[in-house]
Parts: structure tokens; C-alpha cells; sequence
């Protein structure tokens, strides 16, 4: 990692002491340029203590090796200060961080192959089970820290947006993260979230009228109608995975069935009942290298019946009725060798045509994508090794640590790939 800065020479920002007589002019479309403009553009962000948060960054790219904590980095030779430094920087420095989500929306995000831009949400955690006087802990799930178990541990929770890249690449497009503090609403959050993510991109030029929409696609843990219906305003359509038990509803029919007042829902379908889904409206097959032959058919304007609790509890008046295409998708293996169970997707657009449903699904796998972020953020970058006690420098080192995934995504086609023979 120590040759990005080389290969970036003296394109520092203009501000860092000494880098006004070391600018190299670059061809356009090299791209330094682009890494080095986002490393300017990072650098005007950084209002107080600068340097030594900029030299952080410097330091966790060049480490040798992961970061295992923020001493070692003050042990790096492009961190030119103390470790007193590089402590006072995140708990007295400050990022602004609405001009740094800007510089982040600027920067060339990846797209689908169909050219719209797909965005992942999740939540990673941060634990922190030791740390009893820290402020603003929640109780996060977490998954296989035990045989057959799932645990509540204490921690602070992020929400992570970021965009999809199609191809044999596991990188993703930081745009946002967020700390969840206690009595947040997931939905909520992250549906205001994701409403400033769309709108940054639309005001940086990503999205233009005209544009397919953007699709965001999350786990099963999220609310896809709810999420549809906070988004219902911006160019975007929900894909969610739902549970294999779930029930929904069919369009109520035209004819009114005697007196009384019209239905508002027809029939259901049941996800664990064959019986009840009728013909499929699109049946694919494709043939993939990793999981055999994919089988999919897809279901037209499927809504849940959603009643007065729960997330729906404040809302004023008729509940909406939210229709979306249901996709089965059934493979016929899994690289792990594990048994291949169906997946059941739920996305906010009521009618999708063969080739969409074809890249809904194909979209959701890509989603799986951010889990390889969050494990290089953490076990490469030391995102969550330092043992910060206050809350707001945790916010801060997680942006530095974003920061640093971002220039070393951008450098990625600058460098060639050596591999030991």
C-alpha cells in the first residue's frame, strides 16, 4: 500500500507545507488525477488539527501490514508526529462531514450492467463488551460466536451505504455511514439516510432525468415496503430478501362481491404454500460458473397487508397498499458445497419485465459484496482496533477509515497486481 502516495508524488493539497513546489501536472484521465483531487478535496474537509488527521490517513495506507492499533501508526514515517498528536486529532479534531459526503458523491461510482446505479445498506457493528462507561452503547446481534447461536453484545452499530460494481471484483463505493445511537429506528434512519445518499449523487451529476432508477438493495433484516414508501419520492425502487414464512397479498379484484364495503386485498400468497402462487408472470433460467443452473420465476404486484403496529403505529389515516414483484430464485449448488435453499426477493417496482428480474437477483448476490468491505475495513484498515471510548471520535476514525478505502479503491488501476510465481 505505500505505493499510492508514491505513485500520487507530490500531488498533496496545496495547503500541507512544503507541497506548493512539488505539484505534477498529470494527463487527463490518469488516474492520480482523480486520486489526487479527492485527496485535496479530503483535505479542505478536515477543520481543525488537519494535518495530523491527514497524516493518520497517510499512515493507516502505508502500514506494513494491517493496523492493528493508533500507536503503531504514530510509528509510521508518514505520520510526523507523536502518538499524543494522533489521540488529541480524533478527540478534539473536527471533519466536516457534509462537505466530505459531498467529495465522496463526486468521485465516480461503479454501475450495473444495465448502466443505473445499485446501492447496498447494512449495519456492522463495532463491539464494544468491555467498554462499560462508554457512552451511547446498543445491544448488537451478532452472528456465529457460537455453535448454533446469536448473541446480543454491546457495541455501536453503523448503517453503511455504498454502491455496487459489477464484474470479478468484490469492491464497493463508500457514500455514507451513520452510527445508530440508542431509540433509533432502523428504517427511519436509514430511509433518511439513503434520501441524502440519492440526492447528493442526483446534485453531483451521477443521476440525470431520464436515468433508470436506482435500485437499493438490502438484507432480509430490513422492512422493503416501509423503506418503499419513505423513498416513494425519489428515483428509486427497494429490493429486499423476505423470510421463507411470509405472506402477502394479491391486487383485490375488480368485481365487488355483493353488497358491503370492497375489498381492499385479494388472495394470498403464501411463500410456504406452492399451492397458492399460481403461474409465474416471468420464468428464467441462466447458467452460472459458481451455483449450476439459476431458476427464477417472478410474481407481478404482491403487497404485504400492513396493519397499525409495529413501524406503521404513527401513521395518520388508510395504510397504503405498496405492490411489488415477488422473484423465486433456486440454484442448483453452492460454492461452499452447503444445500442450496431458495431465496425469496421482494422489489418495489410492481411489474418487471424478464431482463429486469434477471438483474434483480443477479443484484442482490452482488449485495454480499459489502461484506468483503466491512472485513477489510476492519481486519485490514483496524477500523474497529482502536480503543476509543468517546462516541464522536469513534465517528471520526470510522470517516478516516472510509477515506482510506476510498484512495485505495481509486488507486486500484494505477498499481499492477504482482503475485509471487
Amino acid at each position: 500500500m505505500a505505493t499510492i502516495l508514491d505513485y500520487v508524488g507530490g500531488l498533496l493539497p496545496p495547503d500541507t507545507p512544503g507541497a506548493a513546489t512539488t505539484v505534477v501536472e498529470r494527463p487527463a484521465g490518469d488516474p492520480a488525477a482523480g486520486l489526487a483531487a479527492f485527496r485535496r478535496g479530503f483535505y479542505r474537509c478536515l477543520t481543525r488539527r488537519a494535518d495530523a488527521l491527514f497524516e493518520l490517513v497517510d499512515a493507516a495506507l502505508c502500514a506494513d501490514g494491517p493496523v492493528g492499533s493508533l500507536v503503531e501508526l504514530s510509528l509510521v514515517g508518514e505520520h510526523r508526529r507523536g502518538h499524543g498528536s494522533l489521540y488529541a486529532a480524533l478527540n478534539r479534531g473536527r471533519v466536516d462531514l457534509d462537505q466530505l459526503r459531498t467529495a465522496l458523491a463526486a468521485v465516480p461510482v461503479p454501475r450495473a450492467a444495465d448502466g443505473r446505479i445499485v446501492l447496498a445498506v447494512d449495519v456492522t457493528c463495532w463491539l464494544r463488551p468491555e467498554a462499560h462507561t462508554c457512552p451511547q452503547r446498543v445491544l448488537c446481534h451478532t452472528y456465529g460466536r457460537g455453535k448454533d447461536t446469536h448473541i446480543m453484545i454491546p457495541g455501536w452499530p453503523y448503517s453503511v451505504v455504498t454502491a455496487l460494481q459489477t464484474g470479478r471484483s468484490s469492491w464497493t463505493a463508500p457514500l455514507d455511514a451513520r452510527r445508530l445511537a440508542p431509540g433509533d429506528e432502523t428504517a427511519t434512519v436509514t430511509a433518511g439516510q439513503l434520501r441524502e445518499v440519492v440526492q447528493r449523487l442526483i446534485t453531483a451529476g451521477q443521476w440525470q432525468p431520464g436515468d433508470p432508477d436506482m435500485w437499493v438493495v438490502a438484507d432480509a433484516g430490513y422492512d422493503g415496503p416501509r423503506l418503499a414508501c419513505l423513498l416513494a419520492d425519489r428515483p428509486v425502487q427497494v429490493l429486499v430478501r423476505m423470510r421463507s414464512d411470509r405472506v402477502l397479498r394479491r391486487r383485490a379484484p375488480l368485481e365487488r362481491p355483493g353488497n358491503g364495503r370492497p375489498p381492499r386485498h385479494g388472495g394470498e400468497f403464501i411463500f410456504g404454500d406452492p399451492a397458492s402462487w399460481g403461474d409465474p408472470d416471468v420464468a428464467t433460467s441462466t447458467d452460472t460458473r459458481l451455483y449450476g443452473a439459476a431458476t427464477v420465476r417472478a410474481w407481478h404486484a404482491l403487497h404485504p397487508r400492513l396493519t397499525h403496529r409495529t413501524a406503521w403505529t404513527s401513521h395518520l389515516g388508510t395504510l397504503p397498499i405498496i405492490d411489488g414483484t415477488v422473484v423465486l430464485l433456486q440454484v442448483d449448488r453452492l460454492p461452499s458445497g452447503a444445500t442450496a435453499k431458495p431465496v425469496w426477493l421482494w422489489c418495489s417496482q410492481p411489474e418487471a419485465s424478464s431482463s429486469e428480474v434477471d438483474l434483480l437477483w443477479q443484484a442482490f448476490l452482488r449485495r454480499f459484496d459489502i461484506e468483503h468491505t466491512f472485513r477489510m475495513l476492519k481486519q485490514t484498515l483496524g477500523w474497529t482496533s482502536p480503543k476509543l471510548r468517546d462516541p464522536h471520535a469513534a465517528d471520526r476514525w470510522t470517516w478516516l477509515v472510509l477515506v482510506a478505502y476510498t484512495q485505495l479503491r481509486l488507486a486500484r488501476t494505477a498499481v499492477a497486481d504482482l503475485r509471487r510465481p
